[in-house]
Order: C-alpha cells, then structure tokens, then sequence
C-alpha cells in the first residue's frame, strides 16, 4: 500500500486529507487545485520529498488517480461505503496511522497536513511535542479551520493564500 523509504534519512512528508482538500477548494472557494503546481509548490516550499493523498476507491475516477500518480502523489486507498446512495469514505484513521508509522519507524522529519479538520488536533500536538511539524496546510479560509487545530498554537498556512499560483 505504501512506498518504504528505502534509506536511513528522514524526510518532509505531506499527509492530504483529499475529501478535506477538495469539499473546502471546490464547494467553498469555488476553485479548481491544479495538482500538478500543488505537487511542484509543495517540494520547494516545505521540501517534501514524498506527498499521500488519502482518498476514497471509486472504479469511476481511475483517470483522476492515474492523474495524481503522474503529477508524484502516492495514493492510499480506502474503501468506499454507501449509506442511502452516499459514498463514505472517511481516511482520518488511516492518515493518522500513516504518520504516525513514519513517525516511529524514524523516516519522517517534518510533517505537512493538508487538512482543516479538528480531529487531526491529537496527531499534531503529539508531532509538534517532537519537533515534527512543519505546518498545517488549510484548504479552508482562516474562519472555517477547526477551533480544535487552532488552539494547539501550531502554524496554519491557507492553500487559498497561493490561489494565484495553484489554481487551474
């Protein structure tokens, strides 16, 4: 499922909350991410070397995880439900074990989390408490990011704030 980092250097790696990303881009600001400038931005501002996308599994949008298998995402799949016809998808625990992992096996130096949502709050006090946290990367204005991630007092950077230079 994931890629193993295949040397003993620990490396910036940015966790995307795709659903996060993409409900606060496209249905709030009205905005298209260009994915392949995000992948680009994202390795030169914050260094990330490796970039997750986690994302629901849906056979219908093959072309769109060919897409960001191309512009250098590696992609963690997780199974889609359906409740009255609404696909589920929820990849929260499966990014929070994702960090978590490269946290305890030492490949990871510095975290970004593309995600607005308060339930990473844990995650992130226990990855500033080891000097692991570049930032948090909100897909949501300043107003909308969680209280919960807010009150932990780490560095919030807005992805609207690049609009000019990532937008489709």
């Amino acid at each position: 499922m994931y890629t193993e980092i295949m040397n003993d250097e620990k490396i910036n790696i940015a966790y995307i909350d795709a659903a996060n990303l993409d409900k606060a881009l496209k249905l709030t600001l009205h905005w298209n991410l260009d994915y392949a400038k995000f992948r680009v931005w994202l390795r030169e501002k914050y260094n990330v070397e490796k970039a997750y996308i986690f994302i629901g599994l849906m056979p219908k949008y093959k072309n769109l995880y060919a897409y960001l298998q191309e512009c250098g995402f590696e992609l963690a799949f997780k199974d889609v439900l359906y409740h009255n016809g609404t696909p589920k998808g929820n990849c929260d625990s499966d990014l929070l074990m994702k960090v978590s992992q490269d946290l305890y096996e030492g490949n990871l130096h510095k975290a970004v989390i593309v995600a607005s949502d308060g339930d990473y709050a844990p995650l992130v006090k226990v990855l500033m408490e080891k000097d692991s946290l570049e930032t948090i990367l909100s897909p949501a204005l300043p107003e909308k990011v969680s209280l919960l991630l807010k009150r932990t007092n780490a560095r919030i950077a807005h992805i609207n704030d690049q609009r000019a230079i990532l937008e489709k």
